[in-house]
């Protein structure tokens, strides 16, 4: 049996979906599995020096295909990017797949089941859905077809159809499963594997080892993170304005790392505000990712409420490893925030509490053995539960049960009934 994944963005990207699928390429290799990825040749932060059109990587075949790179600034450029891969690997597809191939189709970009679900299925290969973002409710619940109704629901629905004739849909948390469930998607379609970080990538730094913390002037400092993608999914508004109000506190400090849609907007405000509290950097290198992740004393993680079915933010799962509390920042009952409270690795705080937020920063500042525990509260679950070499035996485990399975037989995708 072969596994293909089709994913935009792979290793040595350093995008969530690429850092998730080159992980699990790369386990499966390393069992024996023969790993072909079908990708882009770009990267997801930069439009220049493409990638090598086909290499293998640690055993891994990966096929990079032409697509447009405008990049990710502008809608219409990135609509357009999106077309111009759904084409490429439409075409791939059609032409390589061999019976019996497992092929892991995830959501970057959007509605790439659509296309593949045909040439897969008329060559004999099996489709799995790994559903990393549900679209395309993400763009609806963002506003961006709020004109074309009609067009979502019918997006909506064929997309349900993909993941009923798929093998299997992939969610990563229970909430979006329910979501599909209630979508009349077949409970016998879905299982739900929960992302991962990887413990040796990710690990706890003492603070006063960590030469990042030193390198940029917080030895001595209680600080705040956020780390990752600053995306439209995210709300920054409490967080800009606690930090507003915790301006004048001598040793509290945020920390901004990373990049994305709303960076600029954000970076934006914090100098309206002339808030010197607050610094920026860039994503750092995959070989600091513990020593990043390990600077800041405290992390936030936001989520828009109307996205929880939708998104989960997988910048969790690493601070879950560094062993670092989450300060989550929306709906309480959300998926984050239920492994927060269950687990006492951190702190709840609803959209638009920014008073609540600021006393919640300051309390914790003047509490360092709170913060203690709560990181080892939370590196506990990581090991527990969410740690790679975990979630490598559970895929193993979904992917040897589909190669003992019959191939789906070959034939015309037919659909029976409209939209509702």
């Amino acid at each position: 049996m072969r596994t293909i994944f089709v994913n935009r963005y792979f290793h040595p990207d350093q995008s969530a979906t690429s850092r998730m699928v080159s992980a699990l390429a790369f386990g499966l290799a390393r069992k024996g599995g023969t790993v072909t990825v079908l990708a882009s040749r770009a990267r997801h932060d930069r439009n220049d020096a493409p990638f090598a059109a086909r290499e293998t990587c640690s055993g891994v075949d990966v096929v990079r295909l032409t697509a447009s790179r405008f990049g990710r600034r502008t809608l219409p450029g990135r609509a357009i990017d999106y077309l111009s891969f759904h084409l490429a690997a439409f075409t791939w597809l059609s032409r390589n797949i061999r019976h019996g191939d497992v092929v892991v189709v995830c959501t970057d970009p959007p509605l790439i089941s659509l296309t593949c679900a045909l040439p897969i299925r008329l060559r004999g290969g099996r489709m799995v859905n790994w559903i990393m973002d549900l679209f395309p409710e993400t763009a609806i619940e963002l506003g961006f077809l709020g004109r074309a109704p009609m067009l979502g629901r019918l997006v909506s629905w064929l997309r349900d159809r993909s993941i009923a004739r798929s093998r299997l849909a992939v969610c990563p948390t229970g909430r979006m499963a329910d979501y599909l469930l209630a979508r009349r998607v077949p409970a016998e379609r879905i299982r739900v594997l929960h992302h991962w970080s990887d413990a040796a990538e990710i690990y706890p730094i003492p603070r006063e080892e960590n030469p990042l913390r030193a390198a940029w002037g917080y030895a001595d400092k209680f600080v705040v993170g956020y780390s990752g993608n600053f995306g439209r999914a995210h709300e920054f508004a409490t967080l800009i304005e606690a930090a507003t109000l915790l301006k004048d506190h001598p040793d509290i400090r945020f920390l901004m790392v990373g990049g994305g849609y709303r960076l600029d907007s954000v970076i934006g405000a914090v100098r309206e505000r002339g808030l010197k509290n607050v610094a920026f950097k860039p994503l750092q290198p995959a070989g600091y990712l513990a020593e990043s992740l390990g600077a800041p004393d405290l992390h936030i993680v936001s989520l828009k409420p109307r996205l929880e079915h939708c998104i989960i933010p997988s910048k969790f799962y690493g601070i879950l490893a560094a062993g670092k509390p989450t300060l989550f920042i929306g709906d309480p009952n959300g998926s984050v925030a239920t492994v927060v409270a269950a687990e006492r690795c951190g702190v709840l705080v609803r959209i638009g509490e920014a008073e609540t937020l600021a006393r919640t920063i300051s309390d914790l500042a003047a509490d360092p053995e709170q913060v203690k525990a709560m990181g080892v509260a939370a590196r506990t679950a990581f090991e527990a539960d969410y740690a790679f070499d975990r979630a490598l035996v559970a895929w193993s485990t979904v992917l040897d049960d589909l190669a003992e399975r019959d191939p789906v037989p070959a034939g015309a995708v037919i659909l029976e009934h409209g939209p509702s």
